[in-house]
C-alpha cells in the first residue's frame, strides 16, 4: 500500500513540475554578431540579415522576428527575397544556394528551409565555372539567374533549384553579341553585378569584373548594347568607376552604340556601390584613399546638397525604402547595414535625421561589463525613466520605424521589466525587457562625476564649416573608452524608491536618485580604507578617479548624490543596496563596508585580505592602461583615426582584462572537490552581501542584519543597530560583529539566502510597505541557505546548526556560477506557485533547486562550457527567465518557466497584389529538404 502511495505521490510531483518548469531559448536580442549580408522585400516589408556563423536573421515591424540557421558552418554572402513571395534565397560562402520559406503553423509563421543547391559544371572544369558572384530574383519569382566567377550566368528554376540549360547565359554567347572594341580578346572576368530592367523584365543588365556591362535579352538570347543601375524609365543606367566616377547611360532604340550622357567625379576614388531612386542618387564608397581611406562613408546627393554620411564601422550593403502602398512613391528612408549596427536615414525630413531602432540596437556600443535585471516595475518609476530618456532622444526624427512587414501576435506583456547594463565607458544603459523587443530607455552616464582624460571638445569626427567632402557623424556604435576605470561592474536598483547604485573598476561606488529636473550640485567622496592598516601590502594597480571639485550640472534622471571610493581601488565584486534602512554594501577583492547613504559615513570597513595573497594587490587594468592612454595619444594627435584600429587594440586590452577576471573568478574548474589551502589566490574576494532582517542572538528578537560571502568560503555576520525613525539622520548606524562560518571545504560563496517560517525567502525591502509582498512569517525559526561553488547548505538560525545539504556533481567538477531567486507560477490555475533558486554551473547547465527543501527539481544545458564569458554574463529574473552574451552585442534570452515565456508570435502573409508569372512554379524535387525553426529546444 506504501508503494502505491509513494509511487502516487512521485507521479503527482511529475505533473507538476510540468506545469511549472520547461526550457525553451526564446529570442534573440541586439544586433546581429558579425553580419555579412543584407536583404530586403518591399512587397513584404522585411529586412533579412546574414551573418559569418550562417545565421539568418528576418525583422518586420517590431515584435516581428524570426531566426534560422544554416546547417554548414559557413557565412552567408547574399540574401535575395523572390518578388511578391515568403520565400528567400540564401548564397553561402561554400557556393551553396538555400531556400526558404514563411510557412503559417498554427496561426503562427515559422521560417523554414525547404531547399538547397550547388551548381555544378561540366566534367573537368575549374571552379570558378561555377563560382556564384552574383544573384538575381526575377519578378517572375519563378527564375534566379546566377553571375559566376567564370564570367557565366546560370538560369535556375526556383524553388526546385532546376536548372535551365537552354536558357543558360554563357560568356562565349555574351562575347560573340558585343562588337570587338567592347569585348576584345581580354577575359570579361566575374559577373558583378545582374539587374532587372524595371520596366521591362525580359532585359537583364549584366556586370562584368571588367568594366563592360551587357544587356541581355532573355526571349531572344542576345545581347542588346554596351552599356549597374537601371534608372526607373528603363531608358537609363547608371555605372560607377575606380576612378571615383559614376556615369548615367542612355538605353534607347536599337542602337547598340549609345553615347555616356553625364560622368561625374563627386570626391575623388572607388565608389563599392551606386543606388538611384529619385530625386536621390546615393554612392558607397568613393572618398579619396589619402586623405579618407579609412572612412565608411555613403554620399547622399540630392540636387546640389551633398552629404557623406560618416559610419563607425564597415558598410555591408544599404537599400532605400519607398513610399506608397507599391513601393514605387517618394524615397522615406535609406537603411544601412554597417558592421556593428543598422542605421535608417529619414529622407522627408530636412537634415535628414536618424529614425531610432525599436530593434537591433547595438547593446555594444560600449562594451557591456554587467547586467542587472528588475521586474514588474511600478508605472511612476517606468515613466519618470521614460521622460528622462525623451529628453536625450531629441535628435532623432520624429517619424515611425519604416519597416512594418508581419502581424506581431505576442500577448502584451503582463508587466513592466527593466535589463539594465553596464559598460565600459561608465554608462549604464536602461532596456525595456518587457517583450520581444528589447528596446532603450535611457542613458545614465557617470563619467561627469569624475576627471578623466577624455576632452568633451575634442570630436575626431566633427566637421568643420566648408569641408569637402561635408561629412557628417552616424550611429551609435564607439568601442572607445577614454578611461578603463570608468567600467561599470556592479548595478542595483531599488524599484520602489527610485534609489540607484552602481559600482565600477576602480573601486568607485555611486550612490543616485531619480529626478526629473536638472541639478548643479558637488559629489562629494567618503573613503574606504580596506586594508585597515595592515602592514606589508601595496597596492600595484591603476590609481583611482579624481572627482571633480566643482559642481556639475546633472541632467533629468538619475543623479549622483555620493560616493565612496575604496582603497585600494580594486575591481567592485559584490554590491547591495537597502533603501529601507538606507544602507549600501559593497566587497572588493580586499574586504567589504556598510555605507549609510542617508548620512554620507562609512558604518563599518572590513579587511578580508589574507596574509599571503600578494596576488590581490595587482590590478587587473595595470597592464593594459599604458596601452589605451598611449592609443588615446595617438588617436589624439592624428584626426583621421577611425574605430577599426581602435576596435583592434581595445580588444586585445579587453581580452587581457577579462582573462584576468576570468582567473579571479570565473574560470571553469574540472576536478573533484578537495580542500582548499588558505594560501589560494584571492580567499578574501567578496563575492555576496545580503541584508536580512532574522534571527542573530536569540530566537525571539529579530535585528536588521548584513552578511558577507567570500572566496575562501567564509561568511560574515554582523548585527545592525538603526536609530528610531525619528532621529535616523542624527543618531549613528551601528555594526557589530555577531556570528562567522568557515566552509569545510573553503568554496567560495556565491549566495546568502535567509528562509522564513514558512521557508519562503525573506522579500525585498519596501515590497511589504507597497502591498507586493506578505510580511515574513517571524514566529517559526528562520534558516540560513549558504550557496557555494560546490553545495547549497541550510543552516537553523540563530544557532547555526547544519539542517540539510544538497551536493552538485562534484565528480565532474561542476560549480555554481550564477544563482538567483525566481517564482514559479502553475500553467495550470493561477492559485499555485513554488519559490525555487535558479542556478547556473560552469558546465553551461540550468538547474532549478526546491526551496526550501534544497532537492534538485530538474536540469538542463544552455551554454556550451567553453563559453566562459557567457556564463560569467548570465542574469537571472524574478520569473524563472534569464539573460546571457551569446556575443559581444546579443543577448540569449531563455525561459526556465513553463508559464513565463516572452518569444516572437508572427504571421506574415503574402500581398494580394502579385504580377502574373512568366512560368509555372515548379514543385520542390527530390533534392528539396524542409527545416523548421522554432524558438523552442
Amino acid at each position: 500500500m506504501k508503494r502505491f502511495r509513494r509511487h502516487g505521490q512521485e507521479s503527482q510531483r511529475e505533473r507538476i513540475k510540468q506545469e511549472l518548469y520547461g526550457f525553451n531559448k526564446t529570442v534573440e536580442h541586439g544586433f546581429p554578431h558579425q553580419p555579412s549580408a543584407l536583404g530586403f522585400s518591399p512587397s513584404l516589408q522585411l529586412l533579412a540579415i546574414g551573418t559569418r556563423s550562417g545565421a539568418i536573421k528576418l525583422y518586420g515591424g517590431p515584435g516581428v522576428e524570426f531566426m534560422g540557421l544554416h546547417d554548414e558552418n559557413a557565412a552567408v554572402t547574399q540574401v535575395h527575397f523572390l518578388p511578391h513571395q515568403v520565400e528567400l534565397v540564401t548564397l553561402l560562402d561554400d557556393n551553396s544556394l538555400h531556400m526558404w520559406t514563411l510557412r503559417a503553423h498554427h496561426g503562427v509563421s515559422e521560417l523554414l528551409e525547404i531547399g538547397r543547391f550547388t551548381l555544378t559544371g561540366p566534367p573537368g572544369a575549374p571552379p570558378s565555372v561555377t563560382r556564384v558572384t552574383a544573384v538575381l530574383a526575377h519578378s517572375s519569382g519563378d527564375l534566379l539567374l546566377l553571375g559566376t566567377e567564370g564570367g557565366h550566368v546560370f538560369v535556375v528554376k526556383v524553388p526546385g533549384f532546376r536548372e535551365l540549360e537552354e536558357r543558360n547565359i554563357s560568356l562565349e554567347k555574351v562575347t560573340n553579341g558585343v562588337p570587338e572594341e567592347y569585348g576584345g580578346r581580354r577575359s570579361l572576368e566575374h559577373v558583378e553585378s545582374l539587374q532587372e530592367n524595371p520596366v521591362n523584365p525580359l532585359q537583364v543588365l549584366i556586370g562584368y569584373g571588367r568594366g563592360l556591362m551587357v544587356i541581355w535579352d532573355l526571349d531572344s538570347q542576345s545581347a542588346q548594347l554596351e552599356s549597374v543601375w537601371w534608372m526607373e524609365d528603363g531608358g537609363h543606367v547608371l555605372s560607377s568607376h575606380s576612378d571615383g566616377s559614376y556615369c548615367r547611360w542612355k538605353v534607347a532604340g536599337d542602337d547598340p552604340q549609345s553615347e555616356q550622357e553625364k560622368s561625374e567625379v563627386p570626391y575623388g576614388e572607388d565608389p563599392q556601390k551606386v543606388n538611384t531612386t529619385p530625386p536621390f542618387l546615393f554612392l558607397s564608397g568613393g572618398m579619396p584613399r589619402a586623405s579618407y581611406g579609412d572612412r565608411h562613408c555613403i554620399s547622399v546627393i540630392h540636387s546640389k546638397t551633398h552629404v557623406a554620411l560618416d559610419f563607425t564601422s564597415r558598410i555591408i550593403d544599404f537599400f532605400v525604402i519607398r513610399d506608397g502602398p507599391d513601393h514605387t512613391g517618394d524615397p522615406s528612408a535609406l537603411v544601412v547595414l554597417v558592421e556593428e549596427e543598422l542605421v535608417v536615414i529619414d529622407l522627408q525630413t530636412e537634415g535628414w535625421p536618424v529614425i531610432q531602432t525599436p530593434y537591433l540596437v547595438p547593446l555594444h556600443c560600449s562594451a557591456i561589463t554587467c547586467s542587472h535585471h528588475v521586474s514588474a516595475i511600478p508605472l511612476k518609476l517606468w515613466e519618470r525613466v521614460l521622460s528622462a530618456g525623451a529628453l536625450q532622444n531629441t535628435h532623432y526624427s520624429k517619424k515611425p520605424w519604416p519597416m512594418t512587414g508581419g502581424q506581431n501576435l505576442a500577448p502584451d506583456p503582463p508587466q513592466r521589466d527593466l535589463l539594465l547594463t553596464g559598460h565600459e565607458d561608465g554608462t549604464v544603459r536602461f532596456w525595456d525587457a518587457s517583450g520581444v523587443c528589447l528596446y532603450p530607455m535611457y542613458k545614465l552616464s557617470t563619467a561627469g562625476v569624475f576627471l578623466t582624460d577624455s576632452d568633451p571638445n575634442d570630436n575626431l569626427n566633427q566637421g568643420t564649416e566648408g569641408e569637402w567632402p561635408p561629412f557628417r557623424k552616424v550611429g551609435c556604435f564607439d568601442p572607445y573608452s577614454d578611461d578603463p576605470r570608468l567600467g561599470i561592474q556592479k548595478i542595483h536598483l531599488c524599484k520602489y524608491s527610485g534609489y540607484l547604485t552602481v559600482a565600477g573598476t576602480a573601486g568607485q561606488i555611486l550612490v543616485l536618485e531619480l529626478n526629473d529636473e536638472a541639478a548643479e550640485q558637488t559629489v562629494e567622496a567618503t573613503v574606504a580604507d580596506l586594508l585597515q592598516g595592515q602592514e606589508g601590502f601595496r597596492w600595484k594597480g591603476h590609481t583611482r578617479l579624481e572627482v571633480r571639485e566643482e559642481p556639475v550640472t546633472f541632467p533629468p534622471g538619475f543623479q549622483p548624490f555620493a560616493l565612496v571610493q575604496c582603497q585600494p581601488p580594486a575591481v567592485v565584486t559584490a554590491l547591495t543596496l537597502h533603501s529601507e534602512w538606507k544602507l549600501v554594501t559593497f566587497g572588493t577583492s580586499h574586504g567589504f563596508g556598510l555605507y549609510d547613504y542617508q548620512q554620507k559615513n562609512n558604518v563599518l570597513v572590513r579587511c578580508t585580505l589574507n596574509p599571503s595573497d600578494q596576488l590581490a594587490m595587482e590590478g587587473p587594468l595595470s597592464r593594459v592602461k599604458s596601452i589605451k592612454k598611449s592609443l588615446r595619444q595617438s588617436f589624439r594627435r592624428i584626426r583621421r583615426s577611425r574605430v577599426s584600429l581602435r576596435k583592434h587594440h581595445l580588444q586585445q586590452a579587453n581580452a587581457r582584462l577579462e582573462a584576468e577576471l576570468a582567473e579571479m573568478e570565473l574560470a571553469p574548474v574540472q576536478r573533484k572537490i578537495e580542500p582548499r589551502s588558505p594560501d589560494d589566490s584571492f580567499t578574501g574576494l567578496v563575492r555576496t552581501l545580503y541584508f536580512a532582517d532574522t534571527f542573530l542572538s536569540d530566537s525571539s528578537h529579530n535585528t536588521p542584519s548584513l552578511w558577507a560571502g567570500t572566496n575562501g568560503g567564509s561568511v560574515f555576520a554582523y548585527q545592525l543597530r538603526l536609530p528610531p525613525v525619528e532621529r535616523r539622520g542624527e543618531d549613528p548606524v551601528t555594526a557589530h560583529p555577531a556570528k562567522e562560518i568557515q566552509l569545510m571545504h573553503r568554496a567560495p560563496v556565491v549566495g546568502i539566502l535567509v528562509l522564513d517560517g514558512h521557508g519562503s525567502p525573506l522579500p525585498e525591502p519596501l515590497e511589504v510597505a507597497h502591498d507586493l509582498a506578505r510580511s515574513p512569517d517571524m514566529q517559526g525559526s528562520h534558516s540560513l541557505l549558504v550557496i557555494s561553488e560546490e553545495q547549497f547548505k541550510v543552516f537553523t538560525l540563530p544557532k547555526v546548526s547544519a539542517k540539510m545539504k544538497l551536493k552538485l556533481t562534484a565528480i565532474d567538477g561542476s560549480r555554481v556560477r550564477r544563482v538567483g531567486v525566481a517564482w514559479f507560477g502553475s500553467t495550470r490555475t493561477d492559485d499555485y506557485g513554488e519559490s525555487g533558486l535558479t542556478v547556473l554551473t560552469n558546465q553551461g547547465d540550468l538547474h532549478v533547486v526546491s526551496l526550501p527543501g534544497v532537492k534538485l527539481q530538474v536540469q538542463y544545458p544552455c551554454i556550451r562550457r567553453e563559453d566562459v564569458s557567457g556564463i560569467a554574463s548570465c542574469v537571472f529574473t524574478k520569473h524563472g527567465q534569464g539573460f546571457y552574451l551569446i556575443s559581444p552585442s546579443e543577448f540569449e534570452r531563455f525561459s526556465l518557466s513553463a508559464r513565463c515565456v516572452v518569444e516572437p508570435r508572427s504571421l506574415v502573409e503574402v500581398s494580394s497584389q502579385t504580377p502574373s508569372t512568366t512560368l509555372p512554379r515548379a514543385p520542390p524535387d527530390g533534392a528539396s529538404v524542409e527545416r523548421r525553426y522554432t524558438h523552442s529546444v
